[in-house]
């Protein structure tokens, strides 16, 4: 009966807007508020294959797969795999089922410069990280420090080596990166109509005037995007609302306004399964090109509300980049770099130290902060950055720290050292709490501590015991 009763709580004049939407159908959709939402993590293929992942654990999570989406799962929600410690080490991410469209409908490619316009808390951002494999250029962008810090958190955690993470508006990124992208996602703010089932807070902010508010900072953020995209690019605009405004007829106003843009028509079989046509006669101009968007409806699919359209940007596509851009100066004190390759080679295999080797000549210095930069980064100046690529470590008195962002990049054949704990044993959450954990006797020096095959991070060993490096800021209280 509680859910029954969270469905009394939406605001009247959405109902009536849904009404006036959906006819008959919307007692259905009101219908769907009294059930229990359903719950998905998007598996880290960067890690270990989905299909691999999900056999080996179907028992713990009960794991069924979300039809638009090869690596995601519905999960039990008795089973919390937010707190296992597969999630701390970046094996998934906990996902809306709805999100997990956005990217495979975008489809980025390895080697692809790609954009993540709004990306915080990090869903997308990952999810593209996956796609690419290691190759290409990740810019993940968040306008509030606060999310923006989260949205780096995530990428480190997620293991991610190619990504740069920014703190800008679209505007001041948008003329720093003139058509610099081969795609990019823009997942805008809105009015979370679709979160209704999961967010009060969205529910209590929720006006018609807000969607108003929304639809035109979307519009602005839309054509900041639009200048960053390459021609022959391709651009997913998504929302988790229902309102017209920001979906169906927003699109149709930026088409207007961008004749160089058109929605990409895909025919059932193209696209991802589960997703349905979106809605011509919901906006001003009824163009039926915008049959070819995409939204999930929760009475529907097994999701929240989301709205989807795949634009294409007309000319002809260039993988070279024509426009002479500056280039970041980078690190290159003599004495220092041998002293790190040093450090590699005695810390890493021969198959992890090749994994850094070809971006030794990318290496950028921020204070004592060491990071390498993805390919094709052009120079950072006058951007807020919050993560300039893979942080390597920290130049300390006399010695260098290896970062935690690293262990997690890295597998664990890659180190000279490791530790691999059983998920069962104990000393799992010892570590995580931030205590010394025992390993095999001739473990010494920096070694990397593992769940099974899964990096949770370092600690530095003497006779096999392993004092613990894990960062004081993740660490499990109590």
């Amino acid at each position: 009966m509680e859910q029954q009763q969270e469905t009394w709580k939406l605001p009247e004049a959405f109902v009536a807007r849904m009404k006036a939407m959906l006819g008959d159908a919307c007692d259905t959709f009101l219908a769907s508020y009294e059930k229990e939402r359903v719950l998905g993590l998007r598996v880290n293929t960067m890690k270990v294959p989905a299909a691999e992942f999900a056999g080996q654990n179907q028992a713990l999570f009960s794991l069924r797969p979300v039809s638009w989406c090869r690596e995601g799962f519905y999960y039990d929600r008795e089973s919390r795999p937010g707190r296992h410690p597969y999630h701390e080490a970046g094996v998934y991410y906990i996902q809306e089922p709805s999100a997990m469209a956005v990217v495979a409908l975008l489809g980025p490619k390895p080697g692809e410069r790609v954009l993540d316009l709004c990306a915080a808390p990090g869903g997308k951002t990952t999810h593209i990280a996956s796609c690419l494999e290691g190759r290409g250029l990740l810019v993940s962008n968040e306008i509030h420090p606060a999310r923006a810090k989260i949205l780096s958190q995530n990428v480190e955690r997620m293991g991610i080596g190619n990504a740069v993470v920014t703190n800008e508006d679209s505007g001041t990124l948008a003329s720093f990166f003139p058509e610099f992208f081969d795609c990019m996602v823009v997942d805008a703010p809105c009015s979370g109509e679709g979160m209704f089932r999961k967010d009060e807070q969205a529910r209590n902010e929720w006006s018609e005037a807000n969607v108003k508010l929304c639809a035109e900072r979307q519009q602005e953020i839309l054509d900041n995007a639009a200048e960053m995209l390459k021609p022959g690019g391709r651009m997913v605009y998504s929302t988790c609302t229902f309102a017209p405004e920001e979906d169906e007829a927003g699109i149709s106003d930026f088409l207007k306004r961008h004749p160089e843009f058109s929605v990409v028509r895909l025919e059932p079989g193209e696209y991802p399964e589960g997703l349905s046509c979106g809605h011509p006669e919901w906006s001003q101009d009824q163009n039926t090109d915008l049959k070819y968007t995409f939204r999930i409806w929760p009475h529907e699919s097994e999701g929240e509300g989301h709205y989807l359209a795949l634009l294409k940007k007309d000319g002809a596509w260039a993988s070279e980049d024509s426009r002479k851009r500056k280039q970041p100066k980078y690190w290159n004190d003599k004495a220092g770099r041998a002293y790190l390759g040093g450090f590699f080679e005695k810390s890493l295999t021969e198959e992890g130290y090749a994994l850094l080797k070809d971006g030794m000549d990318q290496l950028i210095l921020f204070g004592d902060q060491l990071y390498m930069l993805p390919d094709g980064m052009p120079a950072l100046d006058r951007l807020r950055v919050l993560r300039p690529g893979l942080h390597l470590g920290e130049f300390k008195t006399k010695r260098f720290e290896p970062s935690h962002a690293l262990s997690h990049f890295l597998k664990p054949q890659h180190a000279v050292s490791v530790c691999r704990l059983d998920p069962e044993d104990p000393q799992v959450l010892d570590y995580l709490k931030g205590n010394t954990v025992r390993g095999e006797a001739g473990l010494s020096g920096w070694t990397l501590v593992c769940i099974g095959e899964y990096p949770l991070g370092w600690g530095k060993a003497v006779s096999g015991v392993v004092k613990n490096h894990y960062p004081k800021g993740l660490r499990i209280q109590g």
